[in-house]
């Protein structure tokens, strides 16, 4: 637990992380703030920002400081929506709720869905590279993904193609009291009636992750309330994570030609690879938390905090050369999956399709090239690519 009581005043910046520029490229905002402080306040948004390694780690080791259960979006409208939820909960609610999937995302589990998830690869890339030219996002990162994760889940057909644009929505709707998170709101709200109508036990998958929702909930393990919250915080970071990430890796390979034939020279170099780009390029770069009690003197109970993982990912005095992509650096320690019980449980999946996918590409690319500019989709809460036309050699 975080006990430091000396009162020091705690700085103002006008910095502003949810503008379109700040969006597109968050990282000299994030390195200004930490030269700040370790603490600062954004008063345009009434809420204070921890912006290093060290500080957001600890906020993220001391849950019954920094709780969830208040909601880790920005505005009280989609924390509302949202109560309940895995990711707006704390124990022993959280407890509970993770536990329903926890043997279904454990390593014993995961090893026998490995196999398939590698054939799936091999001949997802053999067919992609045949084309020698692609985009990275909507071809690879959204195509492969969905092919894994919807048949786990167990989604009835109708409405499944729908998936991204409601994840992308209820992110968007956890920003700050903007135009974007406004616009965002209907749409989440979409997503969470679809649960509600759609994925109910008789039209659902036999076997699938939402069944073993619904089965706990009828065994009494968890209150039928929480199965809806419960799909909806399985459902939305499955595919937004993976597929930023599977992006990323890209663009970064294409942009450190050198990096990819580190890989391609030595594949067991393809775990470390991933920390990197997760570290680099965290998909969501920041989450809130509220105070329970004060904070080192500087902060008071019930303050919105904002823990910038984006920014901790790359404080100086934690990495050495923070903004260097490196392939053999392996930050195992990065903060990009969060940290102590709000973990992100299925971050072991989500490794397991990336690595498959980089594995295949090592054996059939030399190097990626990129065609056309890159397009980015602004988000308040996660940071995606939207377009990355590629050709491969």
């Amino acid at each position: 637990m975080i006990q430091d009581e000396t009162a020091v005043t705690v700085p103002d910046s006008d910095i502003d992380l949810f503008t379109d520029e700040a969006l597109t490229d968050p990282y000299p905002l994030f390195t200004a703030l930490r030269g700040v402080g370790p603490v600062v306040r954004l008063p345009k948004y009434a809420f204070a920002v921890l912006t290093r390694y060290e500080d957001v780690r600890r906020a993220l080791e001391d849950w019954e400081t920094f709780s969830s259960a208040s909601g880790v979006g920005l505005n009280p409208a989609i924390n509302s929506a949202m109560s309940g939820t895995i990711i707006n909960s704390d124990p022993p609610h959280h407890t509970s709720l993770r536990t329903v999937l926890s043997a279904r995302l454990a390593p014993r589990a995961l090893a026998q869905m490995k196999s398939s998830i590698v054939e799936k690869a091999e001949r997802f890339v053999d067919e992609l590279v045949d084309r020698r030219a692609f985009d990275a996002v909507t071809d690879l990162a959204r195509t492969f993904p969905m092919a894994v994760v919807l048949d786990l889940l167990g989604f009835p057909e109708d409405g499944r193609d729908q998936l991204l644009r409601w994840g992308s929505a209820t992110f968007d709707a956890m920003g700050p009291d903007n135009a974007r998170s406004a616009d965002a709101l209907p749409v989440a709200a979409e997503m969470f009636a679809w649960l509600a109508t759609s994925c109910t036990p008789d039209r659902m998958r036999s076997g699938g992750f939402a069944t073993t929702i619904h089965e706990a909930a009828a065994r009494g393990d968890i209150p039928q309330e929480a199965v809806i919250p419960l799909m909806a915080g399985y459902s939305i970071p499955a595919f937004d994570t993976t597929i930023s990430t599977i992006a990323s890796a890209i663009s970064l390979f294409a942009r450190f030609p050198e990096q990819w034939a580190l890989v391609r020279a030595d594949p067991g170099l393809i775990p470390a690879a991933i920390n990197e780009v997760l570290r680099l390029e965290p998909p969501i770069p920041l989450f809130a938390r509220v105070l329970t009690r004060p904070y080192r003197g500087l902060l008071g109970a019930g303050e919105r905090v904002l823990l910038l993982f984006g920014s901790a990912n790359r404080d100086e005095r934690k990495f050495v050369d923070a903004d260097r992509f490196d392939v053999r650096r392996n930050p195992v320690d990065h903060l990009t999956f969060g940290y102590g019980i709000h973990g992100c449980p299925g971050q072991g999946l989500a490794r397991m399709e990336i690595q498959a996918l980089l594995a295949a590409l090592a054996r059939r690319v030399s190097r990626f090239e990129v065609t056309a500019p890159p397009r980015r989709e602004l988000n308040n809460m996660t940071r995606a690519l939207a377009s990355l036309p590629v050709a491969v050699v």
